[in-house]
């Protein structure tokens, strides 16, 4: 199954929660933190403007980014957890 997202809409795959604190201590699942970073996985075409202009969007395929905690609709297809949202509500790309 392949996502495709519409308008200015992204897919993101999450990456995994961290299993260990800083000092070595096992997370159990109820306490791991939700992830804020992932890989773009697909974009949509871009944002339409009133006038009928498509911008396209700035994300591509393969971006890493930190995204809004609480934002977006989370789906799992096929074991995988990806996020579904907006581009604005990307907050910075991971530049390595």
């Amino acid at each position: 199954m392949k996502l495709r997202p519409l308008n200015d809409g992204i897919v993101i795959k999450q990456l995994e929660a961290k299993e260990k604190t800083a000092g070595g201590i096992l997370l159990p699942d109820s306490a791991k933190e939700k992830p804020q970073i992932g890989k773009v996985i697909s974009v949509g075409p871009g944002r339409t403007l009133d006038n009928g202009k498509v911008v396209p969007l700035e994300l591509k395929k393969g971006d890493k980014v930190y995204y809004s905690k609480y934002m977006g609709n989370e789906v799992e297809v096929k074991g995988d957890k990806y996020v579904i949202l907006k581009e604005k509500d990307v907050l910075a790309i991971i530049e390595d």
